[in-house]
């Protein structure tokens, strides 16, 4: 029996097939605990990992196609600010030509109401002028009159007396 229980263990190469089948057994348990307390929180572990790098690879994608969006709008709203810029300044630049023409406008016409009233005041003084010169003219005719009645003259004291009424006349301007 000893020969046949020596069979067995050895088997017929000379393994111990007993060792064989319980290092099988040993194996495929520690396959089970593997499988159920290694190899599952492993593969938990990496699905987990994969699902975050493949989270943020998404999250990196939405802001880089945001931050060109945002660069979009900017660039965008840069042109707007430009033409609205420019649009500001053509307003002003034509408020001023306006403004320009206003004020040379207004100039002319205080210029014109300035003549106007210094050729009114020229004539004003002027008949004023003849005015008075027609009065001394009257007053002077009246006293060569009233000289003439008090003396008769002669040629040459008419003349003195014309020449005299000329310089009086002279003297009060």
């Amino acid at each position: 029996m000893q020969g046949l229980t020596t069979n067995l263990v050895l088997g017929a190469s000379g393994f111990a097939v007993g060792d064989m089948i319980a290092q099988l057994a040993f194996f495929i348990i520690l396959l089970v605990l593997l499988k159920k307390f290694a190899w599952g929180p492993l593969l938990t572990m990496m699905k987990d990992r994969e699902d975050y790098i493949a989270n943020e690879i998404e999250t990196a994608e939405k802001s880089r196609e945001e931050a060109a969006l945002q660069q979009r709008e900017a660039a965008e709203e840069l042109k707007k600010t430009r033409q609205d810029a420019q649009s500001i300044m053509e307003e002003a630049r034509k408020t001023a030509a306006q403004q320009e023409r206003d004020i040379v406008e207004s100039a002319k016409k205080e210029a014109e109401r300035i003549k106007v009233s210094a050729r009114q005041e020229i004539e004003q003084e002027r008949d004023k002028a003849v005015q008075t010169l027609k009065d001394q003219v009257a007053s002077m005719s009246v006293m060569i009159a009233s000289k003439v009645i008090e003396k008769e003259l002669s040629e040459k004291d008419q003349q003195e007396l014309i020449n005299q009424y000329i310089n009086e006349a002279g003297e009060e301007r």
